[in-house]
């Protein structure tokens, strides 16, 4: 009677945070109520296939560390998830961990504690969010917010535009003379960049980024002060990295409350634009080796993990058109398609 009990307990409080908590309280998202639905789905699967447990048997008690350690392993094994998706599973289940504990804290005290010691210990073998970029969508958005009829927005402009022109690292951009500029035969300007271990690098940028460049010169009558740092601070001849990364901070801030749909793959740093060149010329078909000395890398493994990047892009991508054009199994809605073992309010 007691197991009946705990097992109408979990049941219960799972279909109230699906009926009511998700779409009610919290106002969340169809495609967060559909993702985690999904995760569900699949345990009450893994459970009913792999541990013979049917719905009316589940109890908080039962999902421990040992069983929710083999759903996270079944996922990966047998589905064929990534660890990132494998990870976003279990971060549906601790959200309804955390509901149900509110409201039944010897419940789902087991249930609970086995999450979080899941998240401590089987995600250290997760690598590290991949390194972000921007699309060539958000970078449209990006150059178009700073004013460049005002100083600051100019100076802003021509700093966003030459660093995705040339690669460079904040740093060098900060330490960039008017001395570091010279130009090619067909106008281009050739930027010589000083990176780590005081290594130069010269570093052709595009003909419409020279333009900005040279006009900001012009209007800040510096031509000839061969000397004079290119980009000053408001109140320093010379810029710091730290100015830089406001620079990034104000105009990620602006653009994210105009597409909050967009911007949203991690953090945006100054060197995420560094990424976004090295990423965008790989696409482009530029050899790696040609990469690698435009960022003034010392060694080619480390212009590599752009490769990475750039099959990332090339994966979400696919992935997107996919969903688009062709609904999975999880994504079909008849009852042929629904196993017995799941309750109805998970579909």
């Amino acid at each position: 009677m007691k197991k009946n009990n705990a097992s109408n307990d979990f049941m219960s409080l799972l279909g109230r945070f699906f009926t009511e908590y998700l779409p009610k309280s919290m106002n969340a998202s169809i495609n967060t109520v559909k993702s985690y639905k999904c995760a569900f789905r699949l345990l009450f699967q893994f459970l009913y296939e792999v541990r013979k447990v049917k719905q009316e048997q589940i109890t908080f008690e039962m999902l421990d560390f040992d069983v929710l350690t083999a759903f996270f392993d079944w996922l990966i094994d047998d589905r064929k998830n990534s660890r990132t998706t494998a990870k976003q599973r279990i971060g549906a289940l601790a959200s309804f961990a955390d509901y149900a504990q509110s409201r039944n804290i010897e419940a789902g005290y087991v249930f609970h504690n086995s999450l979080n010691s899941i998240s401590k210990k089987s995600f250290r073998k997760v690598k590290g969010k991949p390194r972000c970029s921007f699309t060539r969508a958000e970078l449209e958005v990006l150059f178009s917010l700073p004013d460049p009829t005002t100083r600051i927005g100019w100076r802003d402009l021509v700093v966003l535009a030459v660093m995705y022109s040339s690669g460079a690292r904040a740093q060098e951009i900060c330490d960039l003379t008017v001395k570091d500029i010279s130009h090619s035969e067909n106008g281009n300007a050739i930027l010589t960049l000083v990176g780590k271990g005081e290594k130069a690098r010269r570093v052709k940028i595009t003909a419409d980024t020279t333009k900005l460049l040279d006009r900001y010169i012009t209007s800040r009558k510096i031509r000839d002060k061969l000397d004079t740092y290119v980009f000053p601070s408001q109140r320093n001849e010379k810029m710091s990295v730290s100015c830089v990364e406001e620079i990034f901070e104000k105009y990620i801030i602006k653009a994210k409350e105009l597409h909050p749909e967009m911007f949203n793959a991690g953090k945006y740093t100054p060197h995420v634009m560094r990424h976004t060149t090295a990423t965008h010329l790989i696409e482009a078909g530029v050899p790696l080796p040609i990469v690698k000395n435009i960022l003034g890398h010392s060694s080619i493994q480390t212009t590599q993990v752009y490769l990475d990047i750039s099959q990332q892009t090339i994966d979400s991508s696919i992935k997107d058109w996919n969903e688009k054009w062709f609904p999975t199994d999880e994504d079909k809605d008849t009852d042929l398609d629904k196993p017995k073992n799941i309750p109805e309010f998970l579909w």
